[in-house]
């Protein structure tokens, strides 16, 4: 269901599980109130610690990704928290105070990079 995160890859394993399934269920290839595995079906299934599993699924509720219903398990929310044109959106927004503000690309680029959660 879910790629294996790669070990040599610079983000972190919960980083690229979270991020497979943010991107996934935004383009519909996990469509809403798609079932999840449980943590440790998926670590098992994926080769990695039940806590990286969780770390993910953590941050992908908190992100609105996926909502958890207790004993029933994690589904694919009904609405992602981050739509396409939302994240369009805020990058618009973002783009239009970097330049007000005189940076350019490259600096702009460097201020998200240095931001961005690992």
């Amino acid at each position: 269901m879910l790629d294996r995160p790669d070990p040599d890859a610079a983000e972190p394993p919960f980083e690229q599980l979270r991020s497979q399934v943010a991107r996934r269920a935004a383009s519909g290839q996990l469509p809403a109130g798609t079932r999840l595995p449980t943590v440790r079906a998926l670590a098992a299934e994926l080769g990695l610690a039940v806590n990286t599993v969780a770390r993910a699924y953590r941050e992908l509720e908190a992100d609105g990704v996926v909502v958890t219903e207790g004993r029933r398990g994690t589904f694919v929310a009904s609405t992602s928290a981050a739509t396409t044109a939302d994240a369009r959106a805020a990058a618009d927004a973002y783009v239009a105070v970097a330049r007000r503000l005189g940076l350019g690309r490259s600096e702009a680029t460097r201020l998200v990079e240095q931001v961005w959660p690992l």
